[in-house]
């Protein structure tokens, strides 16, 4: 980041692989940087580049089925050879055609009743007023092929001036008949082979698409952790729940048709060269045209789409990063200016789909003028070939219809391309992480594995910098030796490498000098999953899995002799681990007790709670060496002392690490390290390092909670107080403040009433605002494929549309125009074939005649051309707009929702951000080229029907009764696979939250080797959802197959029932082939629109969610203008019997009749055990939730009544776990404030926040880039970034929940005091475990169950020697002897 180029371009993939290299999907418009590397010696910068390069891979049509099996490919070979005979029907049916129209225009030349034609009843003279011309004796060789019938009869018995060929109507009717047969014969074979294909074909691609999402989810979790410090867990939630569907697309029924499309074009030339090589090879002009066109156009495709696929990707690791924060997203009301970035990269996709939409247009319109000017060079050059004698009739209409179905297939396949090169342009970004070499691959057997471990560790002059911050040199010449069965302690200020230290023995990361020695063997000669086996982890930042207790618990058996244990074993391991980590105590609580579900990530639980689960799960496997990052820092003071006490144990007899800020966690350890900026500064037990009064006197000191009065401490003057890096978290991550009015107390006010209170909400718990809204939310879920019918769903995209309706309208007028080319094919069709008839009596009349309906022809194909490519041009202009508005619409609908859905199973972050990136694009599945193409068919099945009405209306009534068959056929298919959508929908979307929940937590997952354990869940997960899929995927074949095949039954029906009419004569040759053109041809177009049902069934459903998603209203609307401003805030807190429990667990009550009074200006405390309800009461305060009973009061004035936006600018709030976004360091403090702040106010708040001198000391200064979620910072300093944050807010009540837990005791001393100046003048509540935090404070609230138990200034508390009292004593440091 050092060595800038300040160039436009594209972004390195090297520097910045969540961006993506030019040539992936996610190549975009921001500024080029030089390789970040370059300043190193080349052998560190390629220990560097390993670990975040990520190879450039092009994906190709056959590496989307790599992972096929032998049953695959042989499934799949059944499926194309069915598809390449299903593709030759239609050339066969030109065949037929040919015949039967020789036989038709043999049997309409000659009347058999004195040369005159039968026609309306009467007799006739056919040409030229009764006179016929003459006829050379060499027109016929005296024989006839009787078509289809193998004989021959002469024709001529003698030379003579004129001979009539004549054939007899019982001649005819039977001819016609054995034809009709054959149609009936090609249609049952078309329907068979299309079942066959497409069976195979959807359900192959399933299963395919399954194991794509297995493998790329088994490579991402093999990958060493270098990878995710660039990459956002968003993009790989868009890739697994996005991408592999486009490759789905990509492999499945798309494939079938191009397969049968390509036949059909390759069968057509072939049968037109058997026929006639002349006039094939004249006609190949226009089908090398198309070609041509066909593949310049589908390189700019797919070159547009991997373009597009960027903005989507990178916008969904911003969505991931903002969903996954959004507490503190709707604390800040920042939702508008997050979804205005979001919105940046959402410009850039629309921008390349766009003109990839208009690329698709263009193809389209080709393929129109190439199939019309196919006829009209097929009647110009026939015709002449037919005059001249070159060429019969039937071989001039078989070899036209030939190269029109060839030419027909092409243009069939140009809509389904698309879906090939989007499932490449997504197949090359997710085998780019499939086929990456990891240089610390978890997943290798290789390594040794020694027989026994005894814990002696070394490093030895080590050297390190981390692959995203190259510019910073973490640990240099670093050396260290811990004695096996030892406890050592790392103390030191953030940012000194302790938790480095911690990444170098998990092997998250590589040395760029030096070595690491366990029991004297190099860490890199060490099996890596063994190692880990043997290592367990506490981190700060606690991570658990969705799923119980006891499995969480249990997931630290994985890899240990204890995995595969009998469940009663694993359970009394889990129970007694439970115990040692102080767990048991609030899991026997629970009215599910261990197999109590925590949440996505944890979030039904406490920081506290989390904490402790995760130390049981470090400790029930009994590792040999215990890492513990500030494993302590959750908890509350009187949890502390009993955990501290078990991990004590817990660390006898082995090796144990410890990071610690509270410095009364290690005084007992055997070793204390102190380090700074990577460097050791002494090492000592924690009285010699006392005694030196050096570097870690220093720290102890700025830990050290003033002495009080003697009178008043008595017993504790021998002691010094002190607290370390401790939080809470109740679930909701906020403070607490509050004042107590003691002076009526609870049971005197309130008296029954708390009672009857308590009572009303275990029974009507459901009945809360927060619950009314989760349940109106769930009925609404439940009810929305009823809620919304077909043209309901049809009108809101109409609606949301809105803004490019005019353009759609000019769209659908063209592809109107398209519709109606149809319709007039049949009109130029049918008078062709008239003056054929005239052939051999009047060439010359015949070939003036088809001149001029030739040129007919070519203006045809020109305006389809246009048409073409305005309407598809115009509708992916309206489409992408309608894509991206949607996108936008829907995150900013989501941000709306109060927290309360967030907190629901189904809306995990995964599951939103999925929801986000995959159904906006699916409703693309009704725009763009489906769109146009959609119309265009209903259009001319409408024109052709009511054109052979009016023609021809009785044959045109039979001929159309059998439409509604087909179209019922495709409707049908279309509406399984809606409903098969809305199935699979839920389980798509578990899969792809679980995904995205393990590559969040990749660390945790990594250091716990749950890699397998991850993919065996996934695998599960993903068989059921194909096995819930296989019904419909049958069903949904059959009647494609229906659809398809019916063509070919209705050809057989209207040639059978028009020859009754022709027989006889009722109608001429002009009204049957303008009636069978139009509706024969009609509906086969509208078998066409029929194969985009996929497409459309997933567009419907996808359109119905999102129309349920915006239809929600939430509760606390931050919408709404509705209520008071707040005027002249004074910062009064008042809460009134508040009674609260949290909507997705009612039978837990957190809250029982708080009462609190705080005063204008006071700087309040919340303290007590975890779960106690602290956080609880900041989320009620910042109008999270809404309280069940009870007020919660702001000078006075009900905060309900309020507007939320507007109340909400009068707080600010500084969480437990900061949140930064990606961006600048600026840009994340600028969030902040709702107005316009410059430069000066935020050096003057980053100074306050004692940060602003490391922000300066950076390369990049306050434009250095945070990483996503601010990944490339410390705890430590992205709390300051976040108190900096909330200072440039200007509040009027600050918040402060645990606000310094994550500094190291220098930096705290320093952010406090900053935080004592900003509270001065406003009100400040604050949640704190750590006392000395805490100690000025007004006064102190000291909580349990759900309400106050006591209060009053520090002092006040010592002296009534209660739970306050007890607390400080837990916390004294003290010297030991």
């Amino acid at each position: 980041m050092g060595n800038e180029e300040k160039d436009v371009g594209v972004v390195n993939t090297q520097t910045t692989p969540l961006l993506g290299s030019e040539k992936s999907s996610t190549a975009i418009d921001v500024p080029k940087y030089a390789d970040e590397f370059s300043s190193l010696p080349p052998s560190e910068a390629r220990i560097l580049r390993e670990q975040v390069l990520v190879p450039d891979v092009t994906s190709g049509f056959f590496q989307m089925f790599r992972f096929a099996t032998a049953s695959d490919k042989f499934l799949y070979l059944i499926a194309i050879i069915a598809g390449i005979l299903e593709g030759t029907a239609k050339p066969l049916m030109t065949l037929v055609f040919g015949y039967i129209t020789q036989t038709f225009t043999d049997y309409y030349r000659f009347d058999p009743f004195n040369y005159g034609m039968y026609y309306n009843g009467t007799y006739t003279d056919m040409y030229f007023n009764g006179t016929y011309p003459m006829f050379n004796d060499t027109i016929y060789n005296g024989t006839e092929t009787d078509y289809g019938l193998n004989r021959t009869e002469g024709y001529y018995e003698n030379n003579s001036e004129f001979m009539q060929m004549y054939i007899s109507p019982d001649e005819f009717q039977r001819r016609v008949n054995t034809f009709a047969l054959f149609f009936l014969a090609i249609g049952i074979a078309d329907m068979i082979l299309s079942y066959i294909q497409m069976s195979i074909f959807i359900g192959r691609g399933e299963v395919l698409s399954s194991r794509i999402r297995e493998n790329y989810l088994r490579a991402t979790l093999k990958q060493n952790i270098g990878y995710f410090d660039k990459l956002g867990s968003g993009e790989i939630t868009t890739r697994i729940s996005s991408d592999t569907l486009l490759i789905q697309d990509a492999i499945s029924e798309k494939v079938g048709f191009i397969v049968s499309n390509v036949t059909t074009f390759f069968a057509a030339f072939a049968l037109g060269f058997a026929l006639s090589y002349k006039l094939t090879f004249i006609m190949m002009s226009v089908a090398v045209f198309i070609l041509t066109t066909f593949f310049i156009s589908s390189g700019k495709m797919t070159k547009y789409y991997k373009l597009a696929l960027g903005g989507v990707s990178t916008g969904g690791t911003l969505a991931e990063e903002v969903l996954s924060s959004v507490r503190n997203v709707q604390a800040f009301g920042i939702q508008d200016r997050l979804a205005l970035k979001y919105d940046k990269f959402l410009t850039i996709s629309q921008k390349w789909a766009l003109r990839a939409g208009i690329a698709a247009g263009a193809m389209s319109g080709t393929m129109w003028l190439g199939v019309f000017a196919n006829d009209s060079l097929a009647f110009w050059q026939g015709s002449r070939f037919l005059a001249r004698d070159e060429l019969t009739i039937s071989s001039v209409i078989t070899i036209l219809m030939a190269m029109v179905q060839g030419t027909y297939a092409i243009s069939n396949i140009s809509p389904h391309v698309r879906s090939i090169t989007n499932g490449m342009a997504a197949a090359s970004k997710i085998f780019q992480t499939i086929d990456r070499v990891s240089v610390i691959d978890s997943s290798l057997e290789t390594g040794m594995r020694p027989e026994t471990v005894r814990g002696d560790i070394e490093l030895r002059d080590v050297k390190f910098i981390y692959p995203s911050r190259p510019n910073v040199t973490v640990l240099d010449h670093f050396s260290l030796k811990i004695p096996a069965g030892k406890t050592v302690a790392l103390v030191g200020a953030s940012g000194s490498g302790k938790s480095t230290i911690v990444g170098l023995l998990e092997r998250f990361y590589l040395p760029l000098a030096g070595q690491i020695f366990l029991d004297g063997v190099d860490l890199n000669g060490i099996n890596i999953k063994w190692l880990r086996s043997k290592v367990a982890l506490v981190s700060q930042e606690p991570t658990l899995f969705s799923c119980s207790i006891f499995e969480n618990v249990a997931h630290g058996l994985i890899g240990t002799p204890y995995e595969n244990v009998s469940p009663a074993e694993k359970l009394g391991m889990v129970i007694e681990a439970c115990k040692q980590a102080n767990a048991m105590t609030f899991i026997d609580t629970l009215p599910e007790g261990l197999d109590t579900n925590v949440g996505e990530r944890g979030f039904l639980m406490s920081g506290g709670q989390k904490q402790r689960i995760a130390i049981a799960r470090a400790i029930v496997g009994n590792p040999k060496i215990l890492l513990l990052d500030e494993a302590t820092s959750a908890l509350d003071t009187k949890s502390e002392g009993v955990v501290q006490e078990a991990l004590d144990r817990a660390s006898k007899n082995r090796t144990t690490i410890v990071i610690a800020h509270r410095l009364s966690t290690i005084k007992d350890a055997d070793c204390i390290v102190v380090m700074r900026k990577g460097a050791i500064l002494e090492v000592g037990t924690h009285n010699e390092l006392l005694a030196k009064q050096g570097e870690y006197y220093g720290l102890v000191e700025a830990q050290h909670i003033h002495k009080q009065k003697e009178e008043m401490i008595g017993a504790l003057q021998k002691n010094s107080y002190s607290a370390g890096s401790s939080s809470d978290s109740d679930g909701a991550s906020s403070i607490l403040d509050e004042k107590a009015s003691l002076e009526k107390s609870d049971d005197t006010l309130y008296g029954k009433d708390t009672d009857a209170l308590l009572g009303l909400s275990k029974t009507k718990t459901g009945k809360s605002d927060s619950t009314v809204a989760l349940s109106a939310d769930s009925g609404l879920e439940e009810s929305a494929s009823s809620k919304y019918g077909f043209f309901e769903t049809i009108g809101f995209l109409i609606k949301l549309s809105g803004p490019e309706n005019h353009f759609n309208i000019v769209g659908a007028f063209f592809s109107g125009i398209l519709g109606l080319s149809y319709p007039a094919l049949g009109l130029f069709y049918a008078r062709c074939i008239e003056a054929l008839r005239s052939y051999p009596q009047d060439t010359e009349f015949m070939l003036r005649e088809i001149d001029y309906f030739a040129g007919l022809f070519f203006m045809l194909s020109v305006v389809a051309f246009l048409s073409s490519v305005i309407s598809l041009s115009l509708f992916a202009f309206a489409g992408q707009k309608l894509v991206r508005r949607i996108r936008l619409m829907t995150f900013r609908q989501m941000l709306r929702q109060d927290i309360s859905f967030f907190d629901r199973d189904e809306n995990t972050t995964g599951s939103l951000t999925s929801t986000l990136s995959r159904d906006a694009q699916a409703v693309d599945g009704l725009s763009g080229t489906t769109l146009g193409q959609l119309l265009s068919s209903t259009m001319i099945v409408v024109s052709s029907v009511t054109l052979a009405l009016i023609i021809a209306w009785n044959l045109g009534l039979v001929t159309t009764a059998c439409v509604p068959l087909l179209l019922s056929a495709g409707f049908y298919r279309f509406y399984i696979l809606a409903q098969f959508q809305r199935k699979a929908q839920q389980s798509s979307e578990g899969t792809a939250s679980y995904a995205c929940e393990a590559t969040a937590a990749i660390r945790t997952v990594a250091a716990l080797t749950r890699e397998e354990d991850v993919m065996q869940h996934y695998h599960a997960d993903l068989q059921r959802e194909i096995e819930k899929g296989r019904v419909t995927v049958h069903y949904s074949a059959l009647l494609y197959g229906i659809a398809q095949g019916m063509v070919y039954l209705i050809m057989a029906l209207t040639f059978w029932y028009g020859a009754r009419f022709l027989k006889v004569r009722e109608y001429d040759l002009f009204q049957f082939y303008v009636t069978f053109m139009a509706v024969v041809f009609g509906s086969q177009s509208a078998g066409i629109m029929f194969s985009f049902a996929s497409d459309m069934g997933k567009a419907f459903q996808a359109s119905q969610n999102i129309k349920q998603l915006l239809d929600l209203k939430p509760q606390i609307d931050t919408w709404s203008d509705d209520g008071d401003i707040p005027q002249s805030v004074r910062g009064e807190v008042e809460f009134k019997n508040v009674h609260f429990r949290y909507p997705t667990r009612p039978q837990v009550p957190v809250l029982r009749g708080l009462n609190l009074s705080i005063k204008p200006g006071q700087y309040v405390a919340l303290v007590g055990s975890s779960g106690c309800g602290k956080s609880t009461t900041i989320g009620l305060l910042e109008s999270f939730y809404s309280p069940l009973a009870g007020k919660i009061m702001l000078d006075g004035k009900d905060i309900s009544l309020f507007n939320i936006n507007e109340y909400r600018k009068q707080i600010a709030l500084v969480s437990q776990e900061p949140t930064l976004y990606a961006g600048t360091i600026k840009e994340n403090i600028q969030l902040g404030s709702s107005e316009p702040v410059t430069d000066e106010q935020i050096y003057i708040v980053c100074k306050q926040a004692n940060i602003h001198d490391f922000i300066v000391s950076l390369p990049d200064g306050y434009d250095t880039l945070c990483g996503s979620k601010g990944a490339l910072l410390s705890g430590g300093q992205k709390q300051r970034i976040a108190i900096a944050r909330a200072l440039i807010r200007e509040p009027k009540i600050l918040l402060l929940d645990e606000a310094t837990s994550a500094l190291d005791s220098e930096s705290e001393k320093v952010v406090q005091a900053a935080l004592d100046a900003a509270a001065k003048g406003r009100t400040t509540i604050a949640v704190a475990h750590r006392l000395s935090t805490i100690q000025k404070a007004d006064v102190i609230f000291v909580f349990e169950n759900g309400k106050v138990l006591e209060s009053g200034t520090h002092q006040e508390l010592l002296a009534n020697k209660s739970k306050y009292y007890e607390l400080v004593q837990m916390q004294a440091l003290e010297a030991t002897s």
